[in-house]
């Protein structure tokens, strides 16, 4: 008994010997407590790290945002793993000499486990972490891919206005023909914005002819990290509004828009709503950026010559630029004309084909001959091309929208990269009998007048220096010429003719033929059958060397209603009955024996054209509706007398459209 007690006393005295020399002595008698320690902490840490480590990947994976705290930890855990690992070596290496320990090198490692352990610890008791991430806004790809942008002159011109103009307004619409990259320089607009930091938030989306607006919602909540808590399409709406103007600076790009929308139907706060929120809207209907009160409208124009074989060549895997193949694809490069979406899907059709010299000679051929749309190869340049097409429909009832594309197709008879005579292609709209519920010519002519405008701001026509005439972009003249090389609507075009080309049966399906530059060499057949023709255009390659053609020669068109005639020389003494012919159009002709067998003409243009015996003529067509005499020549020595001035002048003011100038 009294053994214990004083066997409890040493100890007790030990015990306060250590707890007053501590923690020194504690270094010295305790060390495999402190080992044991420092060992059960480092490995919890390494195991309790592996843990953290697998939650991050997991929620990497899951593109979440790694919190910064938890990111802290990681590193801090590691530093000490990686510093606490030479201590750990040290125990190890006392391990192996145990029965000859150096006293005070252990007593040194023994302090610094002691220092270190409880810095362990605390990181344990710190890493116990509900979430390591949370789900983040997306970016969106369309910023975090590759656009293929170039660079030209154009793109380069209406980025930086785009730049410019969002320092001072708020919506902005650039338009441009389809095809034209509107989206591509979008997009790049996008990627500016976002790493110059010029915007808190950047949104983009694509709205099209038909919407869904459910989609749009959830791709622009998607960007903003927001998760519906109703389910209706207006609900969404007010969620996305209050989230939206919890955000200080928002560039929302509003993509392929078709007409008049109001945003505010998505969700998008705009002007008094949100100041802060400014809008870039891309279109190819030049009339949209007006009805969204753009205060900025910018115009993307197509590449230049050399920027077009740039972007071709490097589409293709072309190398270099001076050899005889190369000469020959930037023929090919060329037929696009200036149109990226063309030059990429032709280059990317072609490359790999591994084309020799011959073969890029036929491939520039088949676009001469516009066989190239039957490639399906090609089909992503339709389909843009048909849509805006197709849309003309919209707003419009059967029968207007069938006479504005006919406006169009009409277009498409004349000769590539010639500005078109509004004049011409009014004339030619009534002989085919377009807007047939207009009451009078005027009328007719105000109606076409529109429909070519709206073809202009729908991106299928282009205005020109002229007021007074329209042009047509060679891609979308070679879509509109596939458009009709079936159905109904068939046209035949063909220029630089230099001999009649060989009558087949497939040609009387034709209800529209134009033939440019024929060679005044030609020998034109006495009789021709086409039993559907309805327009017919021929032009001599020379207004001096006239073609000649014999009044015979039309006897068996008698569905045919326009007549345009240029640079060519014939007579109507025995011109046959086209019981349907409504207009005759004559430019630079030379007309013998003018007679008033046309019974039913209605529309009589004759432009800078030599006239042999009109005289009384003129009176005698009582259907007449429309009559325009520009520069017109009486050649058989007769001038048109005072009395017969006057009665044209009774005639005419019972017509509805007339023009006279020049008459000499």
């Amino acid at each position: 008994m009294a053994e214990s007690v004083a066997s409890a006393a040493v100890e007790n005295v030990t015990n306060q010997a250590m707890e007053c020399a501590s923690p020194y002595l504690r270094y010295f008698f305790c060390y495999g407590e402190i080992v044991q320690d420092f060992t059960n902490q480092r490995n919890a840490l390494k195991l309790r790290k592996q843990r953290v480590d697998t939650r991050v990947h997991e929620a990497n994976r899951q593109i979440e945002v790694i919190y910064e705290d938890v990111e802290d930890w990681l590193k801090r855990a590691e530093k000490e793993l990686e510093e606490t690992q030479n201590l750990q070596d040290a125990i190890d290496h006392v391990k192996c000499f145990k029965w000859c320990p150096q006293w005070g090198w252990r007593y040194c490692l023994s302090k610094k486990l002691a220092e270190k352990t409880p810095i362990i610890s605390d990181l344990l008791q710190t890493s116990n972490f509900a979430q390591v991430g949370y789900r983040g806004s997306l970016q969106g790809i369309e910023f975090i891919t590759s656009t293929h942008f170039m660079d030209s002159k154009s793109s380069k011109s209406a980025l930086n206005q785009i730049m410019e103009a969002m320092k001072a307004v708020n919506m902005i619409g650039l338009y441009g023909m389809p095809g034209v990259g509107k989206t591509t320089l979008a997009q790049e607009v996008g990627k500016h914005a976002g790493e110059q930091k010029l915007f808190d938030q950047v949104v983009m989306f694509t709205m099209s002819q038909n919407p869904n607006i459910n989609n749009i919602q959830d791709k622009v909540a998607d960007v903003f990290g927001l998760k519906f808590q109703t389910s209706s399409r207006e609900g969404r709406a007010e969620e996305l509004f209050k989230s939206m103007q919890r955000v200080n600076k928002i560039l929302v790009i509003v993509d392929d828009l078709w007409e008049e929308f109001e945003l505010k139907i998505i969700g998008i706060p705009f002007g008094d709503d949100h100041k802060g929120c400014k809008i870039l809207l891309t279109t190819r209907r030049q009339q949209v950026c007006t009805k969204m009160n753009c205060q900025k409208e910018i115009q993307l124009g197509i590449l230049s010559e050399d920027e077009a074989w740039v972007l071709f060549r490097d589409q293709a895997g072309l190398e270099g630029n001076s050899s005889a193949l190369n000469n020959e694809a930037k023929k090919v490069a060329a037929q696009c004309k200036g149109l990226p979406l063309a030059i990429v899907v032709v280059a990317k059709a072609l490359k790999g084909e591994g084309l020799d010299l011959n073969g890029w000679k036929a491939v520039n051929q088949r676009f001469k001959d516009s066989r190239h749309l039957d490639n399906e190869d090609f089909g992503d340049v339709l389909q843009p091309l048909k849509l805006s097409y197709d849309y003309l429909k919209k707003g419009n009832n059967q029968m207007t929208v069938n006479d504005i594309q006919m406006c169009f197709l009409l277009c498409s008879l004349f000769l590539e990269d010639k500005e078109i005579d509004i004049e011409i292609l009014i004339v030619c709209g009534i002989g085919v009998g377009l807007f047939p519920n207009a009451n009078s010519i005027e009328d007719k002519r105000n109606e076409m007048v529109m429909a070519f405008k709206k073809l202009q701001k729908s991106g299928l026509l282009l205005e020109t220096d002229d007021a007074d005439s329209v042009k047509m972009h060679d891609v979308v003249r070679d879509f509109a010429h596939w458009l009709t090389s079936t159905g109904g609507n068939r046209f035949m075009v063909k220029d630089k003719l230099k001999e009649w080309p060989d009558m087949v049966e497939s040609f009387e399906c034709y209800t529209a033929i134009a033939l440019w530059n024929c060679s005044s060499n030609i020998k034109f057949p006495d009789k021709v059958k086409f039993s559907k023709l309805k327009t017919l255009i021929l032009q001599g390659e020379d207004w001096v060397d006239l073609l000649v053609v014999s009044s015979t020669f039309f006897e068996e068109m008698k569905a045919l209603q326009v007549l345009f005639l240029e640079n060519v020389s014939f007579s109507t003494e025995r011109f046959p009955s086209l019981p349907n012919l409504k207009t005759l159009c004559c430019v630079h002709c030379k007309l013998k024996n003018f007679s008033s067998s046309l019974t039913n003409l209605e529309v009589l243009a004759l432009f800078k054209t030599r006239i042999y015996g009109i005289s009384e003529e003129l009176v005698k067509l009582s259907t007449l509706k429309y009559l325009s005499l520009h520069n017109f020549y009486e050649e058989s020595g007769m001038i048109i007398q005072p009395s017969l001035i006057e009665r044209l002048t009774n005639r005419l003011t019972s017509l509805q459209g007339c023009t006279m100038s020049q008459i000499l």
